[in-house]
Protein backbone atom coordinates (compact mmCIF):
# COMPACT_ATOMS: atom_id res chain seq x y z
CA UNK A 1 0.00 0.00 0.00
CA UNK A 2 1.27 3.51 -0.84
CA UNK A 3 0.81 6.34 1.93
CA UNK A 4 1.42 9.15 0.53
CA UNK A 5 0.55 12.48 3.21
CA UNK A 6 0.43 16.46 2.75
CA UNK A 7 1.67 17.78 5.57
CA UNK A 8 1.56 22.37 5.33
CA UNK A 9 3.92 23.61 7.39
CA UNK A 10 5.21 27.26 7.46
CA UNK A 11 7.88 29.33 8.66
CA UNK A 12 7.84 33.56 9.18
CA UNK A 13 10.30 35.80 9.24
CA UNK A 14 9.76 39.14 10.79
CA UNK A 15 12.14 41.66 10.34
CA UNK A 16 11.57 44.98 12.38
CA UNK A 17 13.58 48.17 11.34
CA UNK A 18 13.22 51.25 13.49
CA UNK A 19 13.61 54.78 12.33
CA UNK A 20 17.65 54.73 12.27
CA UNK A 21 17.94 51.82 10.01
CA UNK A 22 18.28 49.44 13.25
CA UNK A 23 17.38 45.53 12.22
CA UNK A 24 16.00 42.99 14.65
CA UNK A 25 15.12 40.22 13.20
CA UNK A 26 13.14 36.15 14.68
CA UNK A 27 11.94 33.48 13.09
CA UNK A 28 8.88 31.18 14.28
CA UNK A 29 7.45 28.47 12.91
CA UNK A 30 3.53 28.63 12.40
CA UNK A 31 0.30 26.29 12.17
CA UNK A 32 -1.78 25.66 9.26
CA UNK A 33 -5.42 25.63 10.42
CA UNK A 34 -8.17 23.08 9.88
CA UNK A 35 -9.92 25.87 8.15
CA UNK A 36 -6.65 26.30 5.78
CA UNK A 37 -6.33 22.71 5.22
CA UNK A 38 -10.16 22.50 4.12
CA UNK A 39 -9.34 25.37 1.72
CA UNK A 40 -6.07 23.84 0.26
CA UNK A 41 -8.37 20.78 -0.27
CA UNK A 42 -11.12 22.67 -1.49
CA UNK A 43 -9.00 24.68 -4.34
CA UNK A 44 -8.26 21.52 -5.92
CA UNK A 45 -11.95 21.14 -7.49
CA UNK A 46 -13.24 24.84 -7.52
CA UNK A 47 -11.10 27.39 -9.68
CA UNK A 48 -13.28 30.50 -8.40
CA UNK A 49 -11.91 29.81 -4.53
CA UNK A 50 -10.30 33.34 -3.55
CA UNK A 51 -6.67 33.23 -2.74
CA UNK A 52 -5.05 34.04 0.04
CA UNK A 53 -4.02 37.96 -0.03
CA UNK A 54 -3.72 39.29 3.30
CA UNK A 55 -1.57 39.43 6.25
CA UNK A 56 -3.20 40.07 9.39
CA UNK A 57 -1.42 41.27 13.17
CA UNK A 58 -2.77 41.44 16.43
CA UNK A 59 -2.05 41.23 20.26
CA UNK A 60 -3.65 38.15 21.21
CA UNK A 61 -1.49 35.57 23.23
CA UNK A 62 -3.81 32.44 23.33
CA UNK A 63 -1.51 29.35 21.53
CA UNK A 64 -2.33 28.69 18.23
CA UNK A 65 -4.58 26.32 17.69
CA UNK A 66 -5.84 24.28 14.51
CA UNK A 67 -9.90 25.00 15.20
CA UNK A 68 -8.40 28.68 14.94
CA UNK A 69 -10.20 30.85 12.70
CA UNK A 70 -9.13 34.28 13.42
CA UNK A 71 -6.89 35.90 15.20
CA UNK A 72 -7.63 36.60 19.21
CA UNK A 73 -6.97 40.05 19.11
CA UNK A 74 -6.66 41.80 15.48
CA UNK A 75 -4.71 44.99 14.82
CA UNK A 76 -4.49 45.51 11.48
CA UNK A 77 -4.97 43.71 7.93
CA UNK A 78 -3.38 44.24 4.95
CA UNK A 79 -2.50 42.92 1.48
CA UNK A 80 0.64 41.46 0.95
CA UNK A 81 3.26 43.57 -0.93
CA UNK A 82 4.62 40.33 -2.89
CA UNK A 83 3.59 36.68 -3.24
CA UNK A 84 5.33 33.40 -5.52
CA UNK A 85 5.21 29.51 -5.90
CA UNK A 86 8.10 27.69 -6.49
CA UNK A 87 8.26 23.75 -5.74
CA UNK A 88 5.56 23.49 -3.30
CA UNK A 89 6.25 26.39 -1.55
CA UNK A 90 3.78 29.52 -1.33
CA UNK A 91 5.93 32.70 0.17
CA UNK A 92 3.99 35.44 1.20
CA UNK A 93 5.49 38.75 2.10
CA UNK A 94 4.09 42.19 3.61
CA UNK A 95 5.31 45.75 4.93
CA UNK A 96 3.76 47.49 7.35
CA UNK A 97 5.31 51.18 7.34
CA UNK A 98 5.66 53.41 10.26
CA UNK A 99 2.18 54.29 11.73
CA UNK A 100 0.48 51.06 10.62
CA UNK A 101 0.37 47.93 12.92
CA UNK A 102 1.80 50.21 15.95
CA UNK A 103 2.07 47.85 19.44
CA UNK A 104 2.92 45.15 20.98
CA UNK A 105 2.40 42.48 18.34
CA UNK A 106 2.26 38.90 19.52
CA UNK A 107 0.25 37.04 16.64
CA UNK A 108 -0.33 37.09 12.87
CA UNK A 109 -2.12 35.22 10.46
CA UNK A 110 -2.76 34.71 6.57
CA UNK A 111 -6.21 35.58 5.14
CA UNK A 112 -8.11 34.98 1.58
CA UNK A 113 -10.17 38.70 2.69
CA UNK A 114 -9.40 42.08 3.46
CA UNK A 115 -11.87 41.64 6.52
CA UNK A 116 -12.99 38.31 7.58
CA UNK A 117 -12.26 35.53 5.24
CA UNK A 118 -10.77 31.90 5.61
CA UNK A 119 -7.64 31.87 7.88
CA UNK A 120 -4.83 29.62 6.32
CA UNK A 121 -2.65 30.01 9.24
CA UNK A 122 -1.37 31.70 12.68
CA UNK A 123 0.98 32.22 14.66
CA UNK A 124 1.88 33.49 18.50
CA UNK A 125 5.13 34.75 19.09
CA UNK A 126 7.29 36.83 21.95
CA UNK A 127 6.11 40.59 21.96
CA UNK A 128 7.69 42.61 18.73
CA UNK A 129 7.30 45.79 20.37
CA UNK A 130 6.74 48.43 16.97
CA UNK A 131 6.83 52.12 17.34
CA UNK A 132 5.09 54.45 15.22
CA UNK A 133 8.18 55.00 13.46
CA UNK A 134 8.93 51.52 12.90
CA UNK A 135 8.89 49.68 9.94
CA UNK A 136 7.85 45.51 10.27
CA UNK A 137 8.55 43.15 7.00
CA UNK A 138 7.03 39.85 7.58
CA UNK A 139 8.19 37.00 5.04
CA UNK A 140 5.89 33.96 5.62
CA UNK A 141 6.48 30.57 3.38
CA UNK A 142 3.90 27.59 3.82
CA UNK A 143 5.33 24.13 2.19
CA UNK A 144 2.90 21.45 1.34
CA UNK A 145 4.99 18.12 2.00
Amino acid sequence: MISDQIKPSGQVTFILTDANGKVKQTQKANLVVDAGKDFLASALLNSSTSPFTHMALGTGTTAAAATDTTLHTELTRIAFTSHSVTTNVASMSTTYGAGVGTGAITEAGIFNAATAGTMLSRVVFSVINKASTDTLTINWSVTIN
